[in-house]
């Protein structure tokens, strides 16, 4: 057996297939017996795979279904109480949609699992449970209605559809409706397709220039071939009108041109014509006619030929020096508002491209506008028409930034965009199509920007001058610095030269000189020889003026020839008081240190020379020989640092002696050279040996000035000697030349002390930058004053800030000559004091103020006359209509391009606030705002930020610009009621009813109301003006109401502030019915009816209704439970109302009445015979149409035109015309393609239509008398 094994509680096993053997027969399937134990593990497996989750043994499958099944009924019991709950206590619906669509999900897709027979269903039947779940819970738990009553009725109206007849039976309206015999036939004409042609389809932009002198305007047509096309120009330059005609010969050349390249297929595909033009203007398509001598059904759409972007540079020198503004223009000529591309390179780094949008003052393009047609202009041809906004204008635009950097600087001009689209590119990139005008310098400026040299004195200063001999020169060695594109020009150099003749006071002006000379490469100064200062007073090239740093004086010596004096003295015996040498004292002039050379020649001896060296200006040569006798000494020659040998023997300097302890003094503390400004005085400690008092000699020797002095009665061993005021600088030499002590011994001395005295005093200046002491910064911008300084570091300077409420003292510590000082405050700058290492010094009175200028932010204001005013402290624009076009205008100041982010604050009369960022970038210094009235409420734009090209947005230096705008609300009317009826009786309409109407807006209003009946389709128009309240009873006139219903509809308001809200078709309505108590009145008017009319007749009074009248002379009587009583005609006859009564009425009050109404056949017509008929016709042709009439004449019918639609598709109705004949028969002549069909016929007195329309109960065919 090869079923499952079943309990003998589960369901029946499927019926096995049987087998049939070879002979026609069935054999038996396989008998039970044992398994092998392969065959056994297989089942085993087998049945473990498809058991349930529950062991059948444990319970059975019909319990494991039930119980399922008990489960999902209490699911269900807990989802309609989830539901009673959320209808009563409103708990939130989307938590228990999505509580149950989770409950649900894992109970229908969790029961597989469980594999109990029967319920284990496929992926596919579990989704669809899952959905339909989900459906089901949408509808609980979001509430969701479901009309059912209504799907019931339109049940029940498919399935049962009658209505009450005349005979007050039940007939089925579409029985008496369909009649497909009553029109039959229809007509089918061909003819070609109409032509057509537009100019320039693509929108394609056309300019012209000395390059391009003319352009090709595409013309495209389609199905025609013209013989006159007329184009109207209209000159940019004068506004005059021009109509260009192309003759018959003309348009074929331009045709036959347009069919080269197409092949035979194609022989109704659209051509494009090229027309050639060369003028400027804009063109108008103003007529095509084709060989038909009909004019050409074409497309407005304007084009406009321009004049093609130029561009150039306005040329300024090349030279700029460093720190210099490049400050010049671009000229544009192109029509505005334009865009320019330039690209600007320094030393052939990688350009820099800048993007600049371009829209001049006051300028209003149409361009910019999106017209609802292809029109630019309407045209005026009495006063002409103004397209002056699309003539070319030359525009200049100003590159104005700091050449910060020596080199190349290159601009040049990319692309120039105009407004109509035209792009001049002058791009020099390879393979690239450019236009550029013949001369390249027109497009492009170069700046050379050279950086200022700076000067400096090498090995030479005021401190360190430089000693030539007498009759020598020397080079002033200085050292310059400079980066010129061209360094083999050279700089100029002018120096100063003062004599060392004493003071500036004390000097000869006639003396004092100046020089200027050009020092080229590899040049390192001038010889100078003449004693005195050289002062270098200013460096320059041909483009720029450099900077003098310091040390810029230097001081040239010539020393004093070499020269020496000598006394002498005999050395005692300290006991006998004999002579034991000399003591030489050698006084020299010169330049140490000094070689002299002296011959010594003892009485009876040989001559010996000998050369002694000499480091100072004084010393003591002792002459004590090592055996007695009589010696002669001789000077013969002396050499210092600056001079050769000189010789003294014209001196006779010669010294003889015969060779037969005391008092003392020294210098303490004494080093090698003594420090002293000048004008001061230079003290010395003196410590003295012997006995008290002492006797002091010493001499000041300064160039070839000795000065003694002597002082005497010093009783103290420690004595201080100080000096006058130094009041010459150079070298002075203090020399000890003798003390004498008590007891009258004087010895002499070899003591020393130099001082080095300052020719001057350390000097501050201010140094220049880029020429001149003064200098622009960015705010908040950090700049370095440069300093001047001589004198030996460091110095010590001292400086203010002028105009200061209370200024503040700075000191700053210097180590370099050329130093500086940081400052980040604009002012004037001024330099107090300055000291040196060892000296105060003097503050140079022309150069010690700098003046430090802020560049000023950039600003934005709004353009006066742009309808603002400024009304309690906030600017006010003025306010506008909901959806009205409104801008506002901009000025800005600073450098251009500005960078401008604002913000649109939108506070709307309902819903939340909202806002909306923006930024752009603005070429010029003006823009405008396109103001933001698609909603009402209050509208703020704020300007947040802005920057230029020199400065970032801050928002602690920057006030925001707001601008404030009230956007009205367009007014609106509604009826306090909308959709009410409004019942009046006849007897009743002197009393005055009124219909209370709602208005929104600003009082006062004025609104403007239509009156129809029913039974017409022009209404009548009230205009009510100045109503001041937000309600209004309207009363409606007598004279407008008449029996029937009437549509009261509101058509237009308007409110005080100009604003007005049109609701001409879909205004709010109400409908007013006048009737007799209790009274019976038809719907329509007219007293004849057609076969399947429904005669409707309106009721007034206490419902329910009873209705007698007479049909084919029947009485019949009818119950109406609502107001309206209708009845189908099912069949010619006369139908007369006798009366009526109310719920309320009674016999005697009964309205007796004959309203009769005639009920005649619907009139029926055939179109070719009946038949479908098809006929060709030419371009021009006529065919004819008959038709053919049954009824009662005169007959107006309705027939179409339609598409001749291919097989299986729809055809669309093109046109439908109205037709009257007073035959049986009417002949038209017809030239338009299409299928002509008979829709409507009407006789005298009936019509019938195969037009369908959406009733009530479906289609049905529409009929109407």
């Amino acid at each position: 057996m090869n079923g499952t094994p079943r309990l003998r509680s589960a369901y029946p096993s499927t019926p096995r297939t049987t087998q049939k053997d070879g002979r026609g027969g069935t054999a038996p399937g396989p008998a039970y017996g044992p398994s092998s134990p392969s065959e056994k593990d297989a089942k085993g497996q087998a049945k473990d795979d498809s058991a349930p989750l529950i062991p059948l043994n444990i319970l059975d499958a019909p319990s494991q279904r039930l119980s399922v099944s008990i489960f999902y009924l209490g699911l269900t019991a807990w989802r309609l109480y989830d539901y009673y709950t959320l209808v009563s206590n409103q708990t939130d619906s989307l938590w228990l949609f999505m509580k149950w669509v989770a409950i649900d999900s894992v109970f229908l897709f969790g029961l597989p699992a469980l594999k109990i027979p029967w319920l284990e269903w496929s992926s596919g039947v579990m989704t669809v449970l899952f959905l339909a779940h989900v459906v089901s819970n949408a509808i609980l738990m979001f509430r969701i209605p479901i009309p059912l009553e209504a799907w019931l009725v339109a049940l029940t109206k498919t399935i049962y559809d009658r209505e009450l007849a005349v005979s007050e039976r039940r007939v089925k309206p579409a029985s008496i409706l369909h009649n497909s015999s009553l029109i039959l036939g229809k007509q089918i004409i061909h003819i070609l397709p109409e032509g057509s042609a537009m100019l320039n389809p693509e929108q394609s932009a056309f300019c012209i220039d000395s390059s391009k002198p003319s352009v090709d305007l595409p013309l495209r047509i389609n199905q025609t071939n013209p013989i006159l096309i007329e184009l109207l120009r209209i000159d940019l330059d004068t506004n005059a009108n021009e109509t260009i005609t192309i003759s018959s010969k003309d348009a074929k050349k331009l045709k036959r041109k347009a069919d080269k390249g197409l092949g035979k297929n194609d022989a109704l595909a659209p051509r494009t014509l090229k027309i050639p033009v060369s003028n400027t203007g804009l063109y108008r398509l103003r007529r095509v006619v084709d060989e038909s001598n009909l004019e050409v059904q074409r497309r407005i759409s304007d084009t406009l030929v321009v004049r093609c972007p130029s561009a150039s540079v306005k040329p300024v020198p090349e030279h700029k020096c460093m720190g210099q503004l490049s400050d010049f223009y671009f000229q544009v000529d192109a029509t505005p508002p334009l865009k320019i591309r330039y690209s600007k390179t320094i030393n052939s780094e990688p350009s820099s491209h800048v993007f600049l949008t371009i829209h001049p003052e006051n300028l209003e393009s149409h361009l910019t506008r999106q017209p609802s047609s292809g029109a630019l202009v309407k045209l005026d041809m009495g006063q002409g028409t103004d397209v002056s906004w699309a003539r070319s204008q030359p525009i200049q635009i100003p590159i104005n930034e700091t050449l910060g950097k020596s080199g190349i600087w290159e601009y040049s001009i990319d692309e120039v965009h105009d407004a109509y689209g035209n792009i001049a590119r002058f791009s020099r990139q390879q393979g690239s199509t450019v236009q550029r005008p013949t001369k390249i310098g027109q497009l492009d400026q170069t700046f050379i920007v050279h950086e200022p040299p700076k000067a400096s004195l090498k090995a030479c200063s005021l401190e360190h001058p430089l000693r030539v001999a007498k009759g020598k020169s020397k080079t002033l060695a200085i050292d310059v610095v400079s980066r010129r594109q061209d360094s083999s020009i050279g700089n100029h150099i002018v120096y100063s030269y003062v004599p060392q003749s004493g003071t500036p006071a004390e000097e000869d002006q006639a003396l004092v000189r100046q020089e200027d000379i050009l020092l080229k490469a590899g040049e390192d100064g001038p010889m100078i020889s003449d004693p005195g200062v050289y002062t270098l007073k200013s460096i320059y090239t041909d483009f720029c003026i450099g900077e003098i740093r310091e040390p810029s004086s230097c001081m040239l010596l010539n020393p004093p020839e070499p020269d020496l004096a000598i006394t002498s003295e005999t050395i005692p015996d300290k006991c006998a008081g004999n002579s034991i040498g000399l003591l030489v004292d050698l006084d020299l002039i010169g330049t140490p240190p000094f070689e002299i050379t002296y011959n010594v020649r003892r009485k009876g001896g040989s001559l010996q020379s000998r050369v002694t060296r000499v480091t100072q200006m004084r010393t003591q040569l002792e002459l004590r020989p090592s055996d007695a006798g009589h010696y002669n000494y001789e000077f013969v020659d002396i050499t210092d640092a600056i001079y050769g040998t000189r010789s003294l023997k014209h001196k006779n300097l010669k010294l003889e002696q015969d060779v037969r302890p005391p008092a003392s003094a020294r210098i303490v503390a004494q080093v090698p050279q003594r420090l002293a400004c000048i004008q001061e005085s230079a003290l010395f400690g003196i410590r003295l040996g012997g006995e008290a008092p002492w006797t002091l000699e010493y001499d000041l020797l300064h160039g070839k000035k000795r000065q003694k002095f002597k002082i005497e009665g010093i009783e103290h061993p420690e004595y201080h000697i100080s000096t006058k005021p130094l009041t010459e600088g150079g070298e002075y030499l203090l020399s000890l030349t003798s003390v004498t002590d008590d007891s009258g011994c004087k010895v002499l001395l070899e003591e020393d002390a130099r001082i080095e005295v300052r020719h001057h005093r350390p000097e501050a200046a201010f140094g220049k930058l880029y020429g001149k002491r003064t200098v622009m910064v960015l705010e908040s911008n950090k700049v370095k004053l440069p300093l001047k300084l001589t004198g030996d570091p460091p110095w010590t300077v001292t400086y203010r800030r002028q105009h200061e409420s209370n200024p503040t003292i700075l000191q700053v510590k210097m180590y370099l000559p050329n130093g500086d000082i940081e400052v980040n405050k604009p002012g004037v700058y001024e330099i107090i004091s300055v000291g040196d290492n060892e000296c105060p010094g003097t503050v140079d009175a022309s150069a010690n103020q700098f003046e430090v200028s802020s560049i000023e932010r950039p600003t934005v204001q709004v353009v006066n006359g742009s309808g603002i005013e400024f009304i309690g402290g906030k600017l006010i624009k003025k306010a506008v209509c909901e959806g009205d076009q409104d801008s506002m205008e901009l000025s800005f100041t600073g450098n251009p391009p500005y960078h401008v982010k604002y913000e649109i604050h939108v506070k709307p009369q309902r819903g939340p606030a909202s806002m909306s960022r923006r930024e752009e970038t603005v070429g010029l210094n003006a823009a405008s705002i396109r103001m933001e009235t698609a909603q009402t409420g209050f509208v703020e734009y704020k300007v947040t930020e802005l920057g230029d090209q020199l400065y970032e947005h801050n928002r602690r230096k920057f006030l925001p610009l707001s601008v404030q705008q009230t956007i009205y609300s367009r007014p609106s009317a509604a009826f306090n009621n909308i959709g009410k009826t409004y019942s009046y009786c006849k007897e009743e309409e002197a009393g005055d009813e009124v219909i209370p109407i709602s208005l929104v807006g600003t009082p006062p209003f004025s609104i403007e109301i239509g009156i129809r009946h029913h039974a017409t389709t022009k209404p009548e128009i009230i205009s009510i003006p100045n109503i001041d309240a937000r309600t209004y009873n309207f009363q409606i006139p007598h004279r407008l109401l008449a029996l029937g219903s009437h549509a009261v509809t509101i058509r237009k308001v308007k409110d005080a502030n100009g604003c007005q809200r049109v609701m001409e078709f879909d205004g709010p309505s109400v409908q007013v019915n006048v009737v007799d108590i209790p009274s019976i009145s038809p719907l329509e008017a007219a007293t004849d009816y057609c076969v399947g009319d429904r005669i409707s007749y309106t009721l007034s009074g206490t419902p329910p209704f009873n209705v007698f009248y007479v049909f084919n002379g029947v009485e019949r009587k009818a119950a109406a439970s609502t107001t309206n009583f209708r009845r189908i005609a099912e069949k010619p006859g006369e139908f007369t109302i006798t009366g009526m009564s109310d719920k309320v009425s009674t016999d005697a009050c009964k309205a007796r009445l004959s309203i009769t109404k005639a009920i005649h056949e619907l009139p029926s017509v055939r179109i070719s015979r009946g038949r479908t008929s098809e006929v060709d016709i030419h371009e021009g042709g006529e065919a004819d149409l008959l038709f053919e009439f049954g009824g009662t004449p005169p007959f107006e019918f309705t027939y179409t035109r339609s598409t001749n639609a291919a097989k299986g598709k729809k055809s669309i109705v093109l046109e439908t015309k109205n037709e009257v004949s007073h035959e049986y028969s009417k002949s038209i002549k017809v030239s338009e393609e299409g299928t002509y069909e008979v829709v409507s016929i009407r006789d005298r007195y009936c019509g019938f239509s195969t037009q369908r329309v959406q009733g009530k109960s479906g289609q049905q065919l529409l009929t109407f008398r």
